[in-house]
This record gives structure tokens, sequence and C-alpha cells, in this order.
């Protein structure tokens, strides 16, 4: 959040980052908090855990995500991490080798990069398709590819778009990298915060046309980021996962690495068990009343255009028209000026891969999110030619 600014007592509008658990609105459930302090007070969750993770957590996933799965996932395909950043972390190392390639999309969520490269990877990229509702541009993702591409990453819904993914396109995205022999590793930290026609249909169901690494965690659905618990699942009915000692490499990788606090993993059970489906309701409505606020108050500011409305996550994409503006050199620029005149935070585009755009979290309280609208447009009249 945001402080003060000092000037006359005027707060800050966050509208940069994907974290809404400050605001009651999106308040997690307390089913969830008596889940944990009833692990937590049981004295039995205060040791180390195993690498992969406590069995009964990941059995407790394995079964969650099956539900929408054609094929039954095991515990044994289930490993904890410490959030989807750590998922990401350890897939990037246990991916990577000697000329090794992996595509990524752009606009997309940089972390996925700066894991690769920290690794030794080569980053190519494969551009998703604002006109088209965000889907991937797959001749494009063909085109980059070669002998040395050891997997494509797909984030559904989607950060930063908003897009939300159909089977149809998924099915496709699957054919590609079937035919070019390379994994998926679908980031689907979002999944089921969805709000427009389309469902979420997570990238396993495909698992057995081509292996897929699935990414997950609590902190979005359940609105709880800071307590740092993810998953990484092996969607293989194939099991070409074991064959090429993927696994293998994966359950080595967590031996020497932190885990999860074992009370939240001694919780998750629990958490599953008992969360409400009126929760996720709840959380789904709020995202869709803010979404169609953001949608219709940005219609009202020249200078910045949106390609599609979101369907999912808490991201919103616009294009920055820089012709329309005096002043301001480019999205870095307009975000760093609007941080100071307006108080309201924004994610330029390029820290995204996408220059002259920018990212727009409408994931906060909706008042909150109107009077940040509102100062933005009074921002670009200030600065309109």
């Amino acid at each position: 959040m945001m402080a003060g600014d000092g000037g006359g007592g005027r707060g800050g509008t966050p509208m940069g980052h994907g974290d809404p658990s400050a605001f009651p609105c999106f308040r997690t459930t307390p089913d969830a908090v008596d889940a944990v302090a009833a692990a937590l007070r049981s004295g039995e969750l205060n040791s180390y855990s195993p690498g992969a993770g406590l069995e009964p957590a990941r059995r407790s996933i394995a079964r969650y995500l099956s539900t929408d799965l054609p094929y039954e996932l095991s515990a044994d395909d289930v490993y904890l991490t410490s959030g989807c950043s750590q998922a990401i972390e350890i897939i990037c190392s246990v991916l990577a080798r000697p000329g090794a390639n992996i595509l990524c999309p752009r606009p997309g969520y940089l972390f996925h990069e700066a894991r690769a490269v920290f690794n030794g990877m080569d980053v190519r990229y494969f551009d998703l398709l604002p006109e088209s509702g965000w889907e991937v541009d797959l001749d494009g993702v063909q085109a980059i590819a070669d002998k040395n591409t050891v997997a494509m990453v797909i984030i559904n819904p989607g950060n930063p778009c908003g897009n939300v993914y159909s089977y149809e396109h998924l099915a496709k995205v699957a054919d590609i990298a079937r035919k070019l022999g390379i994994f998926v590793v679908a980031d689907e930290v979002y999944a089921h915060l969805t709000f427009g026609q389309n469902k979420f249909v997570p990238m396993g169901v495909f698992g057995s046309v081509a292996p897929v690494l699935t990414l997950g965690s609590i902190s979005k659905r359940w609105v709880v980021p800071g307590w740092r618990l993810g998953w990484i699942v092996t969607s293989d009915p194939n099991g070409v996962f074991r064959k090429t000692k993927l696994v293998e490499s994966l359950k080595s990788y967590l031996d020497i690495s932190a885990d999860p606090a074992t009370f939240i993993q001694g919780a998750i059970p629990q958490l599953i068990e008992n969360t409400k489906e009126e929760f996720f309701e709840k959380t789904v409505d709020v995202l869709r009343q803010t979404i169609d606020l953001c949608w219709e108050k940005l219609k009202g500011i020249n200078c910045i255009t949106c390609p599609s409305k979101p369907e999912g996550s808490m991201f919103v994409m616009v294009k920055l028209d820089l012709s329309c503006l005096q002043g301001i050199k480019d999205d870095m620029d307009f975000c760093c000026q609007l941080a100071k005149e307006e108080f309201v935070v924004l994610l330029p585009g390029c820290a995204l891969g996408y220059k002259n755009w920018l990212r727009i979290t409408f994931a906060i309280e909706p008042s909150s999110l109107e009077d940040g609208i509102d100062r933005l447009k009074s921002f670009c009249l200030r600065h309109s030619k």
C-alpha cells in the first residue's frame, strides 16, 4: 500500500501490483484462517517437512486439481513450493542445460525470463495478439522454436492481459508443443478467477497430448500471497517426465531448497476442504464489479485504449497514445510523473516487454479504483496537447 504523500493528506492509490489482500472486500475466508490456526496450535507441525512437502497436503491438492481434469492426479504428482515464484525458479533450474532456450509470452510476467536467464537459458518471445483476446501467436511459436527449445510458457488466466483461453485455443497450443517436442509450463496462479465468457480450463487437460508442468498456489484464489504456499504438478498421464528423468531432477532440487512453512502445509487439507464456494463466488463478483467499473471509466480517457476487456485475473493492459500528450517521453516517464503528481501507481509496459503500454490492477476497493482512474484522467487532461 502507498503511504500518504504528506501533501494535504492525499493518500496514494496502488494500481500497479496484484496483491488485494489489504482491502476488506478481498479479505480471505475465516475457514482458511481457522485451518492455519488449528495447524499451528496442534503442536505437531513445528519440524522440517520432506523436500516434496507433507504427503497429506500433496494428496489434498491432487484431489482439488483433479476435479478439473479427465484423469486423477496423485500425491506423487505434486511438489510443494514457497509460492508460485519458487515454483518458477525450480522449473527453470530443472529445465536448464547448455544451449537450451525457453519460449515466453510477450507481454508476460518477466519473472519467468529472469529465472531462465539466471540459469543460463536463452529466452525467446512469442507474441500475444491483442486484437484476438491476447491469444498465442501460434505461427510465431513455430517460427522461433528449434532443436534446443525445451518448453513454452503459458499464463492462463493471464498476467498482465486478463485473458482466459478457450478449450479450443489450448488444444492448439498443446498440438504445437507436441509437434515441436517440447513441454508446456502452465502458470495457473490465477486459476478460476474468471468472470467473462470463457471459463478456466487447465492446461493439464491436454497432458496426454504434450507433457505439462502446472504451477499454482493458494495466493490468488484464497487471497493470501504472504502465506507462500505454491506447487508444481506434473500433468503427464504418459509418464514422459519420469522417462526423461525430469522428476528425478525435480526431487533433487527440492532436497536442497527451502520449504514452505510446515504449519501452512499442514493446514492445506482443512483449508481446501472447508472453504465454501460462496467465498470464491464473492471474490469473483467483486472482480467482475471492479473490471466493469474500470472498463467503463477508461473509455473516457482519450490517450488510453484497451483492445479487449479482461475475462480473468486482476489486470488489464492498455495502450498509451503519446501523440496526445505533451511532456511525456514514454510509458516509464508517464508512470513516474503520474505517481509524483497524482499519487497513483501503475506498472509501465516496458517492465513486461511491451513498451508504451500500461498494466492497471483493478483488484482494489471499488471506491479506491474509481478515485484512481479519476486521478489518471485528470493527469492525462493536464498533459494533453
